[in-house]
């Protein structure tokens, strides 16, 4: 009989310990704030382990200060989540989310519930549950690393799960900064070198990062692309060293001093295949990029079932120097590497800055229903589909500034995508809504376009859409025909199709595409035509070693700079109607710098069929976005970005002057003083140089 009861005893002791019924994952939840691997941190009294669902509760701090390979089935964060700074961390897990509820929930996608946080915080916060894998201003040092890993758990959602998803609450992830995260080749690279010698110094890169050399010789014209880029067999009708992949991928031995050329070397591990050129005399250079990062966010198993990251709604935070790497769900809606879903402006300023994302299957950052966010210095590394991915055409204000795009493979057309006629032919940059600034990126060797502007009315598609006004009010509005907030100084090289096209129809098939595209093709000029004075404005581009540089679909295009060298074509099978074009530069063509120009035929708008693109008119206010703050006692410093069409004559926080940092205030700081301790309420807005003062200043609290 004593036998007996102990047994009973033990088992109600089993039962008390896992929180759980005998069907469900044992349940851990924290007691109170404390390090990870403190046992009376945990209600449990003892350590989250392997298969637990751990749930942190509010108003608990807790320290992640473990490198551990037990899986998690399930970490919930309704309170805080820290990673330790002082120690190299690993997470395992099936399901990391950051949501302000204690119930515990294995969805992997949608939030359970309505958040309704004051979306403007940008402090730390009692009500808002956050997970901190570094701070703004204080990030993970570089001499550690912290891994988060996405494993798929058994019973879990396949198509939801795994995840790391932001319900409304804070999510900031900050790897060690690295004053560049790509370079420009400064000497050609020829064939069997390891040593190369760039056009800038890149001292803080480290032995054994993993670099690519980016390809700078035109892909052949035979067949389609392999569809994930990856080492398939070969292209129809290439040589075998065609269908060798030309974006090197090696490892950094050594960086040195400049060197006897003028450049700045960096030792290779192997040498390479192929030349990669470099002119500097002309400015057509290859680059080398580095996707080394020292946190790290990937799937456990990239050949199974692989993991996405998502921001809800209401959400805050940040993204620095970190690595993402094996995710997103090949050919499944929504599930991407890196996801902002329908935030619309609740998380303006917010920003990716510097991060590494490769071998994706499904996008690199994907900006759906999402305004003012701040996308700068990345680089995206082999995707199936568009990389940088602006989904449906109603994203406004979004700042894309000195990205990297390397192979970007042709997809298909996902389930129950928004627009419908998007092939997913495989872009660097892809969007439906010019009313966004794209500056200083390059694209290189992607499926069908460097950066492609597809929209166009069907049957399932009405482009009037709704849109938030500068005052924040909505407004319908017809997309196609929405001006560039700014279009400069972008670059593609090494293409087999297209370096730019703007509302033109593909090469392949399908809604708008060649030949019996030509028709839609046309019919949407003459229905979607540019106000006067409003035109797609594209500034300084340059396209290199590809079939076509620019392929137009509209009429009221202002090219204004287009450097184009060893191309097929400078302007391609463009409409040219009510368009100008000055600055243009072409050398070493292979057919012709315009090729067959198109025009619709009489256009009749209001009675003025001839007005062009001769006068522009800027009637937005600029967007101003604080995209970091950090807090040292009394001193508070901040830094921004502004997105106008225009220069900038002054951005102003808290009634004082900001100083410009870059380019009339692309990026700016400003130092202010608050007593220690007291939250600071924070307001910047901008004045460009035709007195256009911004209607809705960006505002919120630090504490």
């Amino acid at each position: 009989m004593r036998h007996l009861t102990v047994a009973l005893m033990l088992g109600l002791l089993s039962s008390f310990d896992s929180g759980a019924t005998a069907d469900e994952p044992p349940l851990v939840q924290s007691r109170q704030s404390g390090p990870w691997s403190a046992n009376e941190t945990w209600d449990a009294g003892r350590i989250p382990r392997k298969g637990d669902r751990v749930v942190i509760r509010k108003g608990h701090h807790v320290g992640y200060d473990v490198d551990s390979r037990e899986v998690i089935r399930l970490v919930q964060i309704a309170g805080t989540l820290e990673f330790a700074r002082d120690r190299s961390t690993r997470l395992e897990a099936g399901l990391v989310s950051v949501i302000a509820s204690e119930k515990p929930s294995e969805e992997g996608f949608d939030c359970d519930l309505d958040l309704s946080h004051d979306h403007h915080y940008h402090g730390n916060g009692n009500g808002r549950p956050a997970l901190l894998v570094g701070r703004p201003g204080a990030p993970i040092p570089v001499e550690h690393t912290a891994t988060i890993r996405l494993h798929y758990v058994e019973g879990m959602d396949k198509k939801s799960c795994p995840s790391l998803i932001n319900c409304g609450g804070r999510l900031e992830i900050h790897g060690s900064p690295l004053r560049r995260t790509w370079v420009k080749l400064m000497k050609e690279a020829a064939a069997g070198t390891q040593t190369l010698s760039l056009a800038e110094p890149v001292t803080d890169w480290n032995e054994g990062d993993h670099l690519v050399i980016t390809r700078t010789q035109r892909p052949g014209r035979g067949g389609g692309f392999r569809r994930s880029g990856g080492n398939g067999a070969g292209r129809r009708g290439e040589s075998a060293e065609e269908s060798s992949d030309h974006n090197e991928e090696r490892k950094l031995v050594s960086t040195g001093g400049r060197d006897f050329t003028g450049g700045n070397s960096l030792r290779l591990d192997a040498p390479l295949s192929f030349l990669h050129y470099a002119d500097e005399s002309e400015g057509f250079q290859g680059e080398v990029v580095n996707l080394t990062r020292n946190v790290i966010v990937e799937s456990a198993d990239p050949d199974g079932v692989r993991g996405h990251t998502m921001f809800h709604k209401n959400s805050a935070g940040s993204i620095s120097y970190a690595e993402f790497r094996h995710l997103g769900k090949q050919d499944v809606l929504g599930r991407y590497s890196m996801h902002f879903h329908l935030c619309g402006d609740t998380m303006r300023g917010s920003s990716v800055i510097g991060a590494s994302i490769w071998d994706s299957h499904n996008r690199w950052i994907t900006i759906h229903g999402t305004d003012d966010l701040v996308i700068r210095d990345c680089v995206g590394f082999k995707s199936i589909g568009h990389g940088y991915f602006l989904e449906d055409g109603t994203e406004t204000n979004n700042i894309l500034d000195h990205n990297m795009a390397i192979a970007a493979k042709p997809g298909k057309p996902l389930p129950n995508q928004v627009i419908p006629f998007d092939l997913n032919l495989g872009a660097g940059f892809w969007w439906a809504n010019c009313q966004n600034s794209f500056t200083r990126n390059v694209a290189v060797d992607c499926g069908e376009y460097g950066y492609r502007f597809e929209c166009i009315k069907t049957e399932n598609f009405d482009p009037v859409q709704a849109i938030r006004q500068a005052d924040g009010t909505i407004k319908r509005m017809d997309t196609r025909v929405m001006p560039f907030v700014r279009f400069e100084d972008n670059e593609a090289h090494s293409f087999q199709q297209f370096c730019l096209n703007i509302r033109g129809v593909p090469r392949f098939g399908g809604v708008g595409g060649m030949p019996e595209g030509n028709a839609v093709l046309l019919k949407e000029a003459a229905e979607a035509v540019p106000e006067p004075g409003k035109p797609f404005w594209i500034r300084n581009f340059r396209a290199w070693e590809a079939n076509y540089s620019i392929h137009l679909g509209t009429t009221g295009v202002f090219v204004d700079g287009l450097d184009s060298f060893r191309n097929d074509v400078a302007i391609w099978r463009s409409i040219m109607d009510r368009s100008g074009f000055r600055r243009l530069n072409s050398r070493e063509m292979r057919v012709n710098d315009i090729h067959n120009p198109i025009s619709v035929g009489q256009l009749s708008l209001a009675g003025q069929t001839s007005r062009g693109v001769s006068s522009f008119r800027d009637t937005m206010p600029p967007t101003t976005m604080i995209t970091k703050v950090v807090r040292s006692g009394s001193i508070v410093q901040i830094f921004g970005s502004v997105a106008d069409t225009s220069d900038i004559k002054r951005v102003t926080v808290n009634g004082q002057t900001a100083r410009s940092t870059r380019g009339s205030f692309a990026e700016w700081e400003i130092v202010l003083e608050c007593p220690d301790g007291k939250p600071l309420e924070i307001a910047a807005f901008a004045e460009d140089v035709n007195g256009i003062t911004e209607s809705t200043a960006h505002k919120l609290v630090v504490d």
